[in-house]
């Protein structure tokens, strides 16, 4: 806990405070029951109530009342604001996913103009000049729902103390087309590649400073942050805007309200003028053109941590998992799908990261996995939330088709099996991915 933060109630012992599946079995004992029903008691068709709407009470409406800021021009046809060349971007409908071989050349951090996009609508255009961060709720000083939210503009984040991170940012279903390429397991949302991916620099003000600001209390259990990006509708249902609780551990302890990415400020598809950034965790985390934070003593509910963002499928109970948090364990090469490659020595190059540990060790399977060696770490002392570059020579024993395989394991022992758990809607395809060349 940093100095002068408010002191806050433990889940105790068992559990790691910042991970919302531990934080979720016992956060409903710190308010009162009736306001507080645990997720393990709901159905799946009261969840889906609850995270509509109707469940969320009359907090989400008065919020909704939050006056928006002045926008620009709306984005393209496309919904996204940056050029999307076809040499650096595979298009996923509102999203673009980033080619892996637009990174072979390039340093630690992705570069700004290759980093991918993920959008649940467009990227709304911004005026920082009239935008505010609005805090409010329960869990805030005299701050109950029906009062006047605290304020912050972005100059006065811009002149708090701050700090500088490198963080993966990895959408949740990254790698969720391998399930039916290579599990042939039907699942539904974009059939994103390995893509949904990439590392930046960002700075900005931790969380935990401006919520200590708006006066945090002890009994505080959650907050959602929300974004200003237009209504999401789902098969015609309106599921309001993005919006995605997390537990006051989490937010106290590492996450980030940033407004420059890489050195420069936010562009408007990353985030402009202020995004949350929080390590480790699932991309739908990180929200994007943060507008208000509610803070609750009560837990909190959305379509994105109940509908969305859990596990279901066989093996999984009705209402799915618990929320998902961290990310697991992926590697990629950094070479065009299907390559097509000269029949000599090369140096194969690629990267592995993980949401649950620095990578320690990558393998390398050159004949479709029967055989394994290690490759060469470039990055001994990567940045916690980063990646890892690594090599390894290979001479192709011939021409035609050959896969390529790449497995990491992290300081935790976290590793890529050769199978991924099925769940129904793709999420968290961590299995060795195997990539095709054609040897001439």
């Amino acid at each position: 806990m940093r100095t002068g933060d408010t002191p806050r109630p433990q889940p105790g012992p068992g559990g790691d405070p910042t991970d919302e599946a531990t934080y979720e079995r016992v956060r409903t004992t710190q308010a009162p029951p009736a306001q507080a029903p645990p997720v393990q008691a709901l159905s799946r068709r009261g969840m889906l109530r609850l995270s509509a709407g109707a469940g969320l009470g009359a907090a989400l409406g008065t919020a909704g009342a939050v006056p928006r800021p002045a926008f620009a021009d709306p984005a393209p046809a496309t919904g996204i604001v940056k050029p999307l060349p076809p040499e650096l971007f595979v298009p996923q409908g509102t999203n673009a996913e980033m080619r892996w071989e637009a990174m072979r050349g390039q340093g630690h951090l992705t570069p700004v103009d290759r980093f991918f996009v993920r959008n649940h609508v467009a990227t709304p255009r911004i005026d920082a000049r009239t935008w505010r961060l609005k805090l409010w709720g329960t869990g805030l000083h005299g701050a109950p729902p029906e009062t006047r939210p605290i304020e912050f503009s972005y100059e006065d984040l811009l002149g708090m103390r701050a700090e500088t991170i490198t963080s993966a940012i990895e959408c949740t279903g990254n790698a969720r087309g391998f399930y039916t390429s290579q599990q042939g397991q039907q699942v539904s949302g974009t059939p994103w590649g390995l893509g949904g991916v990439g590392v930046a620099r960002w700075r900005g003000v931790p969380l935990s400073a401006v919520l200590e600001r708006a006066g945090l209390t002890s009994r505080a259990v959650d907050i959602l942050p929300r974004g200003l990006d237009a209504d999401f509708v789902d098969k015609g249902e309106n599921l309001g805007r993005v919006r995605r609780p997390l537990p006051v551990a989490k937010a106290l302890d590492d996450v980030l309200l940033a407004y420059e990415m890489n050195g420069a400020p936010l562009p408007p598809d990353h985030g402009f003028p202020v995004r949350l950034v929080v390590p480790s965790w699932v991309g739908v985390a990180n929200i994007k053109w943060l507008g208000d934070v509610q803070v609750a003593d009560e837990p909190l509910y959305s379509p994105w941590n109940t509908r969305y963002y859990r596990l279901f499928g066989p093996g999984y109970p009705p209402e799915g998992s618990a929320p998902l948090t961290r990310m697991n364990v992926k590697s990629a090469f950094e070479l065009p799908w299907d390559a097509p490659l000269p029949a000599r020595r090369r140096l194969l190059h690629g990267r592995s990261w993980s949401g649950t540990g620095r990578v320690r060790k990558v393998e390398v399977s050159a004949d479709g996995g029967r055989t394994w060696r290690p490759a060469r770490l470039r990055d001994r002392h990567a940045p916690a939330h980063g990646w890892v570059r690594w090599e390894f020579p290979w001479r192709p024993n011939g021409p035609g088709r050959h896969e390529l395989l790449a497995r990491a394991t992290d300081e935790t022992g976290a590793f890529q099996p050769s199978t991924a758990p099925y769940n129904t809607l793709g999420y968290l395809f961590g299995a060795v991915v195997r990539h095709p060349v054609t040897v001439s």
